[in-house]
């Protein structure tokens, strides 16, 4: 059966995977592995860790082909955080910038009043702007406006792998902004990226999930196949749903006298 072409678009760009892979929380030689096995065509890459230390670079270990998502991790306000992406951009990193503003050190929650100012700047300097934000409506709408190519809403506090905690207002989200819809933070199994890709996500992130597994090859593996058959499953459109009682798989008349 020939498979439809179904690829992803950000800023002009055609990616035939829908997973992201977060780079954070890896030990370095381990990155490759996860991008391979994954088969993830991004990765973010926090800014501040380009050079680990004297002998050690990240983007050593990045396949190459692979499109470099530069977050602006530890940015607390939208003032840093459009230093951080200039910055990015002068190290050769690209126009692709995932905005982060974290002015919350207990609960991690991004701020989206600050997201937005800095998506306005970044997006009229021409960067391709994948926003974090906490799943709100108003927010999301004020983004897009604001020229956010992706609206990434949060589906559980940040490494917290607990999975789709926002799932009602991501699938709000889903059905009203017309820019992709990329679940990041909190999935922490392929059955919870799978599930959001069967009410329409764009793409999944995830990093804490694969990078704290004992195998993260084989997770990282996983949850390409989890991605997949969401993005399968919700192309095919879902099976009803009984509200009520109960329907026979098998026809139970018709065919015992034949």
């Amino acid at each position: 059966m020939e498979i439809t072409k179904d690829p992803l678009i950000l800023g002009g760009k055609e990616f035939s995977s829908r997973f992201i892979l977060g780079s954070g929380k890896y030990s370095l030689p381990l990155i490759q592995a996860a991008v391979e096995y994954a088969e993830a065509q991004m990765i973010t890459l926090a800014v501040r860790r380009t050079n680990t230390n004297e002998n050690e670079n990240i983007l050593d270990y990045i396949p190459k082909g692979i499109t470099l998502l530069p977050n602006t991790s530890g940015a607390r306000t939208a003032d840093e955080a459009v230093r951080i992406a200039r910055l990015a951009r002068e190290l050769g990193c690209g126009d692709f910038i995932k905005i982060e503003i974290i002015g919350d050190s207990k609960y991690l929650l991004p701020d989206n009043e600050q997201t937005v100012r800095a998506t306005e700047i970044l997006a009229k300097e021409g960067f391709v702007v994948l926003a974090y934000m906490h799943p709100d409506l108003y927010a999301a709408r004020d983004l897009v406006n604001a020229g956010a190519a992706s609206v990434m809403p949060l589906a559980a506090p940040i490494g917290s792998n607990k999975g789709l905690a926002t799932k009602e207002l991501i699938q709000i989200l889903i059905d009203e902004i017309d820019v992709p819809i990329i679940v990041d933070a909190g999935i922490g199994r392929p059955s919870q990226a799978c599930e959001a890709m069967e009410m329409g996500a764009a793409a999944i992130m995830a990093n804490t999930a694969i990078a704290t597994a004992k195998d993260v090859p084989k997770m990282a593996l996983a949850f390409k196949h989890g991605v997949l058959a969401g993005r399968e499953a919700y192309l095919a459109g879902l099976g009803r749903v009984l509200e009520r009682g109960a329907s026979a798989s098998d026809p139970l008349t018709g065919f015992l006298g034949a």
